[in-house]
């Protein structure tokens, strides 16, 4: 019975799912795979290449660098994450990603991403981090303040604008027990978007626009899914003991470490009955 660990996006309190995931590197414990949306996707890639401590330590960095997240950015290259400095700079040579590491690792790991044509999710296997890099860009590529990323001869936008919590895919896959990680606390529940905004912005590509205009529907149903499944033991779930109020563009160093810290502390609360539950389920399917 293979294992998955599911992460969710959600721009700066993905920076939760990082404390989360340093946490697990602290337990030792081993998924078969992985699979990130947008934020999930950057801060589950360094889980894969054992570095723990590495998505918090070049947040704090480089947050003020006009490079790295801005509207500097976003006036001057039309999208708000720099694509050069972010996917390039930083893993290639400010805080180097361990590619070898992640080539070797026995941890299968996916990116979920939007296809404009089609209006339907993407899931990217990635086995040459920085070969496919594009694939992970294209999975962060938050609509409207993004350009549209070309990988495999398909245009790409943010994974959670199809499937923002892809446990079901997962299942699909053969991963038939896993973990959740949510950036989202319990009872959350997303307000519908202006509709009009995506017609207009995205109006060469009308199945994508439908996604966004009803991901509030689609988000909300999977919540309540997700809740059944972990009722019925099915999956496993850690999620903000608190509403995370972390701006989408965060620079206040204190608001990024207490944010990170509570991930921390709502997995270490956790891990006793996640070791548990894993090993239950473990033996349920041996």
């Amino acid at each position: 019975m293979k294992t998955g660990l599911v992460l969710e996006g959600g721009a700066m309190r993905g920076i939760y799912t990082a404390g989360v995931l340093d946490v697990f590197m602290d337990h030792g414990l081993h998924f078969d795979g992985v699979i990130g949306v947008s934020a999930g996707a950057l801060h589950g890639c360094s889980f894969v290449s054992g570095q723990k401590g590495r998505s918090i330590r070049y947040y704090k960095k480089y947050r003020n660098n006009k490079h790295f997240m801005s509207f500097w950015n976003l006036l001057h290259t039309g999208e708000i994450v720099g694509e050069k400095f972010c996917y390039h700079e930083i893993p290639e040579r400010l805080d180097p990603f361990d590619y070898e590491v992640f080539a070797k690792s026995d941890t299968d790991f996916y990116v979920t991403c939007t296809n404009l044509k089609t209006g339907k999710a993407e899931y990217i296997k990635i086995t040459d981090m920085m070969g496919q890099i594009d694939a992970m860009r294209a999975s962060a590529s938050m609509p409207y303040v993004s350009k549209i990323v070309t990988y495999d001869g398909k245009k790409l936008l943010d994974g959670g604008c199809a499937d923002s919590i892809p446990v079901k895919q997962f299942q699909k896959m053969g991963y038939e027990r896993n973990v959740v990680v949510l950036t989202r606390e319990e009872g959350y529940e997303k307000k519908p978007q202006n509709a009009r905004m995506a017609e207009l912005r995205y109006r060469r590509y009308p199945l994508f626009a439908e996604p966004l205009k009803n991901r509030h529907k689609v988000y909300n149903q999977t919540l309540k899914d997700i809740r059944q499944m972990e009722e019925n033991g099915e999956i496993f779930v850690i999620r903000p003991s608190e509403k995370l109020t972390i701006g989408r563009m965060e620079k206040d160093l204190k608001e990024i470490q207490r944010v990170y810290d509570i991930g921390r502390k709502d997995a270490e609360e956790k891990m006793k009955d996640l070791k548990n539950w894993m090993d239950k389920s473990e033996t349920a399917g041996s």
